[in-house]
């Protein structure tokens, strides 16, 4: 797939975060937003799946650790031909399938239920582990947030991770620098993060989040890393895409207005224009 065609997909992507949190009045768009570039990536071109059959055995396993931007995993999904893209405006809306956070018992492409940080990370290193033991070679992977690697569990996966030679194992940690209550670097610093891991025996990967050259290389590198799990890291803007929200942390768990979702999707129109113009030439 192109790098065009992989911008388009991700605008795409943007617009249901923002029209299924606007239409929940509730939800966390800035985190959804800065990593959707590497949900769409993973989605549309890394990993082993097929929207048809979500529970294929060899499938590549995805545990989104930050649970909370559920939103931005669901247009994915719905976006890839999980389910229909409609879906989104019932987000967090009662009797629907699309809760607040992950749910695999009822969402089709779900493979881990999560929303208590820190942990989700653990539930992917036991898959690795899984994979290793069966003699499968599927793939897991694993989006963190920088406020999430505050909490001490991810710490004690990763240092069983490294132990055991997870070379099946690739956690994505999304570096937009903010959390609820401001800048990671104010509330609990986790810098430095790639010597962090390193010191875990990670192959440890420092990427712009939003240039598909980069994450492809990223992605490919850490396909052929042997006798290690790699930690791409992945620097990014929170509320990527649309303009009020871009590096803003009051963005992290607040639904736009109606006037506020106007402007955002009209930024993501005109994101949408110059994709096409650059189709064009």
């Amino acid at each position: 797939m192109t790098n065009l065609e992989l911008q388009r997909h991700a605008n795409e992507v943007r617009k249901g975060i923002v029209s299924a949190v606007h239409s929940a009045k509730a939800g966390h768009p800035g985190g959804s937003l800065s990593a959707a570039d590497i949900f769409t990536f993973l989605y549309f071109e890394e990993m082993n799946i097929d929207p048809k059959n979500p529970k294929m055995e060899n499938r590549d396993r995805f545990v989104l650790s930050k649970g909370h931007t559920a939103p931005g995993l669901y247009s994915t999904l719905a976006n890839r031909g999980y389910f229909p893209v409609e879906d989104l405006l019932t987000l967090r809306k009662l009797g629907s399938y699309l809760q607040g956070h992950p749910d695999m018992k009822h969402i089709p492409g779900v493979d881990m239920s999560s929303g208590s940080l820190g942990q989700g990370i653990s539930a992917a290193v036991g898959m690795a582990l899984g994979g290793k033991m069966d003699n499968k070679d599927y793939r897991v992977y694993t989006l963190l947030g920088d406020g999430e690697i505050q909490e001490g569990q991810v710490w004690e996966a990763a240092m069983f991770a490294g132990h055991r030679k997870l070379d099946n194992l690739v956690v994505i940690v999304d570096n937009n620098g903010l959390q609820i209550d401001g800048k990671i670097e104010d509330v609990c610093s986790p810098y430095p993060i790639d010597k962090k891991f390193e010191a875990f025996n990670f192959h440890v990967i420092n990427i712009d989040a939003h240039n598909f050259d980069e994450i492809r290389a990223a992605f490919k590198e850490a396909r052929e890393t042997k006798g290690q799990p790699t930690a791409i890291i992945v620097k990014s803007i929170k509320g990527k895409g649309v303009s009020f929200m871009e590096n803003n942390a009051g963005w992290h768990g607040k639904a736009p207005n109606d006037e506020e979702y106007e402007q955002a999707m009209k930024d993501l129109n005109a994101i949408d224009e110059t994709l096409k113009k650059a189709g064009e030439n």
